[in-house]
């Protein structure tokens, strides 16, 4: 039951889904093409472990240095959490205890948009509030390990500047932005590859 003129009016049914199947053959998967990046991904790994597995001993900071550091650390954990829990009261209903909902009998129909729109912002600020918490933790983790401040590209000092402004950082800022090691970074591996 074929229109006339159509492309099909005169294959089987067979013939058409062998095409078919030929044709997704031909078409690369989403999966093979994550797969492909996923295994850039870890080459990159490998090649950075290898680099920083050849570099000569690491410098630190001195002790009263990464003293200054986890000062600074502790007093900006210190401030997220107040900031974190000034949001969960924000979100909270003082009379009930549980979180706000949409169903405020004072609020009009449009009230209700807007005041769900300050809702979702407020759960995104403290998701990133708790999430910056998890990396202040991880810089205290590395001030204990003896790894702070050590560029994770090519081992070299991240900036005390940099470290103060973001006590989190792991890498100099122009590897952050560009993926590429800074100007010293690229002169001490050009070094190691010398020797």
């Amino acid at each position: 039951m074929t229109k006339k003129g159509s492309k099909t009016a005169g294959k089987p049914t067979v013939t058409m889904m062998k095409e078919k199947a030929a044709k997704k053959v031909k078409q690369p998967t989403k999966a093979k093409h994550a797969g492909k990046k996923a295994g850039a991904h870890e080459a990159k790994k490998v090649a950075a472990k290898s680099v920083q597995a050849k570099l000569p001993p690491v410098k630190t900071y001195a002790e009263r240095e990464l003293k200054h550091f986890k000062e600074i650390i502790l007093e900006k954990k210190r401030e997220t959490m107040e900031e974190l829990e000034n949001l969960k009261e924000s979100m909270m209903d003082v009379t009930t205890g549980e979180y706000v909902s949409e169903s405020s009998t004072y609020s009009l129909h449009m009230e209700q948009g807007t005041d769900a729109m300050e809702r979702e912002k407020t759960f995104l600020f403290a998701s990133r509030g708790n999430k910056f918490v998890n990396q202040l933790d991880d810089a205290l983790q590395r001030i204990e390990n003896g790894t702070y401040g050590i560029c994770r590209m090519c081992q070299l000092l991240v900036p005390k500047e940099r470290l103060e402004a973001v006590p989190t950082a792991q890498t100099c800022a122009e590897y952050k932005n560009t993926n590429v090691p800074c100007e010293r970074g690229r002169l001490a591996l050009a070094k190691l590859k010398k020797h």
